[in-house]
């Protein structure tokens, strides 16, 4: 089985992030379908749970290629602290997503967000791409080290999201991105609020860090305080480092 996108489920219902996550955690868990893009195995599926069912992007360990400078069976898991540290930020920008068991072994489960497939960073708007320098931030605080222009995409509800976050948190800078339009630019008052509140969070382990520690190591959780608290006192989004500073392919 395989697919290229698809449509939501039938009987599919709104709900709220508390409810999705509910659902994500301990619904029934059916596969639908494989995406053929990718190196890492990623299904499409349907979660289920009383009335609710929801499409979902189950991404299982034992499916995750080798890297060589990312420890092994910790992809699917990086997904996941990439959406907590988005909703520390109050910013939005990732599905729902949680780490469960699944038909292939314990993987993430994302909410699957349905949108045009030429609807990605390529193809936006002046306006749209405007709106991407909390993108820029984003990526350098999680220290993206895949940031293509199809992981930035407008949802047919026409909020932006950012999804596939499995390369990321490396305790080494290893930021590579398609969006370098804002380096060096200064970012909104409220964007330097947001980050200082994220410093104090990760300074006093709180609720964020102790969810962060069962998905990172505490050198990789100390080296994302350490980029909030960088990027919170320069008031600027990142200029491009030393290495190579693009994804590729870049789509």
């Amino acid at each position: 089985m395989a697919i290229n996108n698809a449509a939501p489920p039938a009987g599919a219902v709104t709900a709220s992030v508390p409810d999705l996550l509910t659902t994500l955690r301990t619904g029934k868990l059916t596969l639908r379908g494989l995406f053929r893009a990718g190196s890492n195995y990623t299904f499409l599926a349907e979660v289920a749970l009383a009335e609710r069912c929801i499409e979902a992007v189950y991404k299982p360990t034992q499916g995750e290629q080798p890297l060589w400078d990312f420890p092994a069976g910790t992809l699917a898991k990086r997904e996941v602290a990439a959406y907590l540290v988005s909703r520390a930020l109050g910013w939005d920008l990732v599905p729902p997503t949680v780490y469960r068991d699944g038909p292939h072994g314990p993987g993430s489960l994302q909410r699957f967000v349905e949108f045009d497939a030429e609807r990605h960073y390529f193809h936006f708007t002046d306006a749209e791409k405007a709106a991407c320098r909390r993108v820029a931030a984003f990526d350098y605080l999680i220290n993206n080290a895949d940031r293509k222009g199809g992981h930035v995409v407008r949802g047919n509800d026409g909020k932006m999201w950012l999804i596939d976050h499995g390369v990321c948190f490396h305790s080494e800078y290893k930021l590579r991105t398609v969006i370098w339009d804002f380096a060096g630019e200064r970012y909104p008052d409220e964007v330097r609020s947001d980050l200082e509140a994220l410093v104090t969070a990760v300074r006093n382990g709180g609720a964020l860090v102790h969810s962060l520690c069962d998905l990172l190591s505490e050198d990789e959780i100390a080296a994302l305080g350490w980029r909030a608290k960088h990027l919170a006192l320069s008031g600027r989004l990142p200029q491009p480092g030393p290495q190579r500073n693009y994804p590729w392919p870049p789509l």
